[in-house]
């Protein structure tokens, strides 16, 4: 590489890394901030409250009448039981999510195609033309062989997947919204230090009071729109990541 082109090459990485730079200077600060301190927790509050919250809309079937009960009787309208049930119903409620995910997927695919072509052309007798081309052609030719092509391909192509994921888990989860139909709307957020590492899990979706069980579990195969996060941040999480100017790189690079 000419020294041009080395200077050239240099000047755009270095673009890159000051832009990168740029775009990512809070977050630097910050971290910058943090050295020598332990990640901080985020406070218990009002999940409704958080950033990017929104309620659920689905849709809803038409409401049921609610037959009132009589001024001497102990059944009271809605209820599962004589007494009082336990499990979360309302708005505030907690219950607990199973999350047991064990899931497989392998993947295997083979391609081979091969093909092979051969052509001939030749020009034994043209109204006697056939004479003249030695004349116009440099080198002595056969006028029956003028044109002799072949070409051959191969491709071959080997894929192979597999995948293996498991999470055993059990996360307490707050009713954020009662659906007009009865269901909930739950979300659960975790959060775990370990000296400068911080382990989080996340998970939320719209349960039917009818797959609770009495302990006030829900087994996560039976919660619809289900969102499971497991992840984490501190210094070694910090490591295992790629540096932002290797990720603008490894973006804008073709190659």
């Amino acid at each position: 590489m000419s020294r041009a082109r080395r200077c050239s090459a240099l000047a755009a990485v270095s673009v890159l890394s000051l832009a990168a730079m740029a775009l990512s200077g809070c977050t630097v600060a910050e971290r910058l901030a943090e050295v020598g301190q332990v990640p901080k927790l985020e406070r218990p509050g009002d999940p409704t409250e958080r950033p990017g919250w929104r309620p659920v809309r689905m849709p809803m079937p038409d409401p049921e009448p609610q037959i009132a009960a009589g001024p001497n009787s102990l059944w009271r309208s809605g209820a599962r039981g004589f007494f009082r049930d336990q499990r979360a119903r309302r708005v505030g409620d907690i219950l607990t999510i199973v999350v047991t995910i064990n899931d497989k997927a392998e993947l295997s695919n083979t391609t081979r195609r091969t093909r092979s072509n051969r052509d001939s052309f030749g020009l034994p007798s043209f109204f006697g033309l056939e004479n003249k081309l030695p004349k116009v052609l440099p080198t002595p030719i056969d006028p029956a062989n003028l044109v002799d092509a072949n070409s051959s391909m191969l491709n071959r192509g080997l894929g192979e997947t597999e995948r293996e994921e498991t999470i055993r888990l059990n996360v307490a989860a707050v009713v954020t919204q009662v659906l007009p139909n009865g269901n909930l709307v739950v979300e659960g957020r975790q959060e775990v230090r370990v000296n400068f590492e911080v382990r989080e899990v996340i998970v939320a979706g719209v349960v039917r009071p009818e797959d609770i069980t009495p302990k006030n579990t829900v087994p996560h195969d039976k919660i619809a729109e289900l969102r499971v996060a497991y992840g984490g941040r501190g210094q070694l999480t910090d490591v295992q990541q790629p540096r932002y100017g290797a990720q603008v790189l490894d973006i804008l690079l073709p190659y």
